[in-house]
């Protein structure tokens, strides 16, 4: 397996694992009052925004040849933090 096939399946499995969170807030979104459900919902869409954007990204090393990969890499990695950040500053606000 090459590095960048490495690379695509870690992020499929991290782009995974934060659907499986994304799930997670939308069923405690659901299960608030009316002010607060709209605030999470808003959210959540702005986690899937960037869930969407991180995909594209996936798309872009997917189709990409061995040697462009690597400069894709660090749009990835960029998008990757953004995302998790997101999803921290998320679960944060749904405890509250």
């Amino acid at each position: 397996m090459s590095n960048k096939e490495a690379y695509e399946q870690k992020l499929q499995a991290k782009l995974d694992e934060m659907q499986a969170e994304v799930d997670k807030l939308k069923a405690k979104a659901d299960e608030a009052e009316a002010d607060a459900r709209i605030e999470r919902e808003k959210e959540i869409d702005r986690l899937e925004a960037k869930r969407e954007e991180m995909r594209e990204k996936l798309e872009e090393i997917r189709n990409s040849s061995d040697d462009a990969w690597d400069d894709i890499k660090t749009g990835a990695e960029s998008a990757w933090n953004s995302l998790t950040e997101s999803l921290d500053k998320a679960r944060s606000r749904f405890k509250k």
